[in-house]
């Protein structure tokens, strides 16, 4: 297998990250909704302060792509970060979750001086859990009934990694 490569989105990356995150498996983990146009994907992944997008290739294809934001306007949480990620449904289990969330937690530690960073992550996404277990993340809550998905309101685990300053 070719290796994985991790780089900053570029702009010309928009039309693959929109491909991305309309794959089903992708829309019932994330909580983007279905059927959004690329329109929106240009906004979301337009650059500005705080905002650190990283892609994963694999034989010159995206196959995933993670968000660090730094809340940099709140001067009393610039010491945190919050990530948000998505993997190709054909690639799950190919270490590119780990590859992309392993780049986002050097930049964050070794370059941004960042000493918490955030998620949520379904109650019920296992892999995603335990891949954000492995690298740290321990649960601090439960948010019942946090979203609806496939017609039903679930629960969603907020997840921290702190580091000692």
């Amino acid at each position: 297998m070719s290796p994985i490569h991790i780089r900053a989105l570029e702009p010309k990356d928009i039309p693959a990250v929109h491909a991305l995150y309309s794959q089903p498996a992708l829309q019932r983990n994330t909580l983007g909704l279905p059927y959004l146009p690329a329109s929106v994907w240009e906004e979301k992944m337009a650059a500005g302060p705080g905002k650190h997008l990283l892609v994963a290739t694999l034989e010159g294809r995206l196959v995933g792509q993670i968000s660090l934001l730094v809340e940099e306007h709140r001067p009393r949480r610039r010491h945190v970060g919050s990530l948000g990620m998505g993997v190709d449904e054909t690639h799950h289990g190919k270490g590119i979750g780990t590859r992309l969330l392993g780049a986002a937690l050097e930049l964050a530690d070794d370059w941004l001086g960042l000493t918490r960073l955030e998620l949520n992550v379904y109650s019920d996404n296992a892999a995603a859990i335990a891949l954000y277990s492995r690298a740290g993340f321990e649960e601090e809550g439960r948010h019942r009934h946090y979203a609806r998905r496939d017609g039903v309101l679930v629960d969603a685990l907020t997840m921290a990694r702190v580091r000692a300053n």
